[in-house]
This record gives structure tokens, sequence and C-alpha cells, in this order.
């Protein structure tokens, strides 16, 4: 039978949400879903209330730890306040509008609910267990005053308890949970959510709230490189973007590893603000693998991608202490990482890009110039810090965190865990990246190295992964002085490798023995 709207839904339940009431007015509470169409909450707060406002709230309980982090030219400040452009005028053209509040949330949602009359506030489930407890305490405040919270599955296709194992429990490895979340997936699965035929229950703005959008520097933030590294943002820039993605899909597999190539749907960032919707995309990728032909082996390895984002939402779900720093496996916890002097030395040559490694460090360049980083230099740099270096991978988690434009906490977390084998699923301890081998066989040519590390332009291929093994009169040829204007490397990766190989198995027997 259909459900009513609930943030865990029934194990297998995948039919539509049931409101047993009409509302005369709800207010949309807009945060992870920055796109009028093909919206949950939306559709059903339209479908079932007489009149409907939208809100999103900066909140200050969000922002405010980034400003002590000193992260105040924060790209995606500036992509959320573009996007919410867009988003406000479609919604204006559509004959509603957007009411964008900088305030706590927990106050802000029950404050604006009263003041509008709201009856329920509507919102898209979140998953990130501090989201969860923010979300009760604006449902117990709504609900004090006689309102309800209604939330709905939005951003993933399949959630919580949804994929399970025949024994009905959570599923701990990618493979398993692919092919149930595969052999699941129906049509209603994938259709979109209609809300243009009901937009007329959209209601204009209130006067007191007509106010432009918050600039920057009244949420206390800087400008950012946005601009200068053309990062399409909002409705249309996902929209571009998608379609650019559609025309060469089918060579995803083959691309896709290749850092010089534009192999990426660059996407991320907008399936992370929900500026386009995880069911566009996966609809697409699904249908065309369904049709076959040239493009559906390309097309089922992008949705396999699409499909580790659900894997590691429910992982989240199921082990809301990794939110906390645990690690997926606690005999983990146990590893003797090097010591704090040693560790930040490492740690600061690592973000600074100063490892000697270059594709390590054209990485870091990658990441710190545009706050995106290619998915396969992710587990390349994460395994040099965790296993080359010995640096715990959560200083490294953190500081994605802070960097990235499509920071998702379920998916950063999972990544790192699967780096440093401490994850579900993980690679095994003993897999150790090597980081040359990594650089020539995934930028052969070295024109990703050459692009974010010019200093090293002039060396021959045969030297650009490993400076250090190029002869002397080639070094000079080519301008590089290492340890002048280009390091030498931090560590010796077969060294190192012994000792990580050490560390681990120390951990192992230490969680051995106290079982």
């Amino acid at each position: 039978m259909p459900r009513s709207p609930s943030p865990a839904p029934a194990p297998g339940e995948r039919l539509p949400y049931r409101i047993d009431r009409e509302f005369a007015r709800g207010l949309v509470w807009f945060r992870r879903d920055l796109r009028m169409d093909d919206h949950a909450a939306l559709h059903y707060a339209l479908k079932h209330c007489q009149q409907v406002w939208c809100v999103f709230v900066f909140d200050r309980e969000i922002l405010d730890p980034l400003l002590a982090r000193g992260l105040k030219a924060d790209r995606r400040i500036e992509f959320i306040l573009k996007s919410l452009g867009a988003l406000r005028q479609a919604l204006t053209d559509a004959g509603g509008g957007l009411i964008v509040l900088d305030d706590q949330v927990r106050k802000a949602i029950p404050c604006l609910a009263a003041e509008l009359d709201a009856e329920a506030v509507f919102a898209n489930h979140d998953y990130e267990p501090i989201a969860n407890d923010r979300d009760a305490m604006v449902r117990q405040a709504l609900a004090t005053a006689g309102r309800e919270l209604l939330t709905f599955k939005d951003q993933v296709i399949f959630e919580a308890n949804e994929i399970l194992t025949g024994q009905d429990q959570p599923f701990s490895v990618f493979t398993p949970y692919k092919n149930a979340w595969l052999k699941a997936l129906q049509p209603f699965d994938l259709r979109p959510y209609p809300v243009d035929k009901y937009r007329k229950a959209l209601a204009p703005v209130p006067a007191a709230h007509r106010s432009a959008l918050p600039t920057l520097e009244s949420l206390g933030f800087a400008p950012s490189n946005l601009k200068e590294i053309a990062m399409p943002t909002g409705l249309d820039g996902a929209e571009a973007l998608f379609r650019e993605f559609q025309t060469r899909m089918g060579d995803y597999g083959q691309r896709r590893d290749f850092p010089a190539l534009r192999g990426p749907s660059y996407l991320s960032v907008h399936l992370r603000f929900g500026t386009i919707s995880i069911r566009t995309l996966a609809r697409a990728a699904h249908e065309t693998v369904q049709r076959g032909g040239v493009a559906a082996a390309g097309a089922a390895v992008w949705l396999s991608e699409l499909i580790w984002r659900d894997f590691y939402f429910m992982i989240l779900h199921h082990h809301p202490r990794l939110a906390e720093g645990k690690s997926y496996h606690p005999e983990y916890d146990a590893i003797r990482w090097v010591d704090i002097r040693t560790g930040d030395e490492y740690f600061e040559a690592w973000s600074q890009a100063r490892t000697g490694y270059p594709l390590v460090d054209a990485a870091m360049l990658q990441i710190r110039q545009s706050g995106y980083m290619h998915n396969r230099l992710r587990m390349i740099t994460a395994s040099f810090l965790v296993k080359d270096l010995g640096v715990d991978w959560r200083r490294g988690e953190q500081y994605f965190a802070d960097q990235l434009n499509d920071f998702d906490f379920s998916a950063n977390n999972g990544g790192w865990q699967w780096a440093a084998s401490t994850g579900c699923d993980a690679q095994p301890y003993f897999r150790i990246f090597n980081p040359v081998t990594q650089s020539e066989k995934f930028d052969p040519q070295g024109r990703f190295i050459r692009k974010y590390l010019p200093v090293l332009d002039a060396l021959p291929d045969k030297y650009i992964h490993a400076p250090w093994t190029a002869p002397d009169d080639v070094l000079a040829a080519a301008g590089v002085r290492l340890g002048d204007n280009y390091p030498q490397p931090i560590v010796q990766h077969k060294v190192a490798r012994m000792e990580a190989l050490e560390r681990y198995a120390q951990a192992r027997a230490a969680g051995k023995r106290g079982k």
C-alpha cells in the first residue's frame, strides 16, 4: 500500500506517497534540491495545498563553521547564490517566488510557517545524522504549533531500507547491492515528479520578503574564482552539461580514468545541490543500456557510478557512527599513524602540492584551484596520503570536505575509507597505489601534469612521472632543479609501502587479540 511521508521508508516500499489530508497553505523548504522541475516535495505540496510558498535558508549553523575554518571565499556559497537566482526566476515565472533567509534553520522555518500560517512544511529527505537531528528539531517545533513537516525521497533512487539482502540486512559489498538495485528497479522509480501542471497553487512572495537575494558579503563571504573557472551553475548550467555529456556517454567507460581527457560528466556538483534530478540522469543511463548498441557499455558504467552514490547514502543510514569519525571496520581505529610532527609536515606538503610526485601534486593543485578533482585522482591522492605518508585518513577527508565543490559527506567518507582500506567493500589493505605507475598508466603523455605543473613542461614523457630519475643534463635542459623549483620526493614509495603494510598488520593483529 502507499505510505504516508516519513524519513525512513518501509523495506521494499517504492509506491507513491499518500497524504491523507488537504491543506489550505503549505511551505516548501528547499535544501539540496535547487530546481523547480521533477521535485518531489514541490510536487506533493502543489498537489495537496491551495497555496504554496517556497523558501531557502542560508543556515548559520552551516555557514559560521565554514567561516571559522577560514573558508571565506567558498565556491559552494557562490554556486548556491547563483543557482538560487535561477530557481527564484523559474518560480516567479510560474506565478510564485522564493523567500531567501539568512538565519538558523531550526528557528527560521517554524517562524516563517507561523507567519504564513502554513499548515505543513514540505521538504525532501536528507540523510546525514546532523541533518536528521536538525529536521527532528524543526518537526518538533512545528508540531508544538499544530503544524507538520512532511519529507519525501528525492535525491536518490533507493534509500535506507529499500534495498536489503535476502536476510533483510543492509549490504556491505557494492556488487551484490548493485545487482539487487537493478533487479528492484521499476518504471516508477525513474519517473519524474510533475510540477508544471499544478503550478496554479504557487503563491507570490509576501511583500515583507520581496528583497533581493543576499550578497556574498552580507553572508560574511568573499567572491571566489567561480567565474574564472567558468563553472556552469543553476538549472541551465546543469542542463547544458547533461546535454553535452549525453553525446559522449557511450565513451565514459573508456575515458573516465584519464584526467587529461573529457571523460566525466562534471555533473557531481549539480547532483550535490540538486540543480538536476537524479531520476533524470539515472533514467537516461538506464534507457541507453536498455536500447543496447555502442553506447550501452559506457552508459552501464556511468549508471554504476550513480548506484555507488545510493550505496554510500545507504551505508551512512545504517552506520551513523561514520559521521563521528569512526572506521567502518573498528579494528582499523587502532592504526598507529606517523607522529604528530611528521604528520603535520607530510600533510602540509600533500595539501600544498609539494610531495615531489607529479601526478599527486598536479591533482592537489587541481582541487585547490578549482574545487574539483578527477575521481581517479581522488583515489591516488588519498592512497598516497594514507599509505605512503602514513597520515590519518580523517585529515584528508576533512581537507576534501573543505575544498570540494561537490562535497557530500557519505560519498567523501566512503571514498576515503575505501582508499584507507578501513571502509565497507574497500580496497584490500595491501593494495597500495604506486603513484608513478598510476601516472604512467593514466596520464601517459603527462598532459594533465603539464597543465598544472608548467615547471615540468619541458621534461620528456619518459621522465615527467618521476623527475628524480632523469639524468642531470635532461633536468638542466628542461629547467628543472630538484629541491629548488620542484621538490625531491618526500618519501620513497618502496620503503613507504613496507611501512604501511607493517602499520596495517599491527592493527589487524591487535584487533584479533581484542576479540
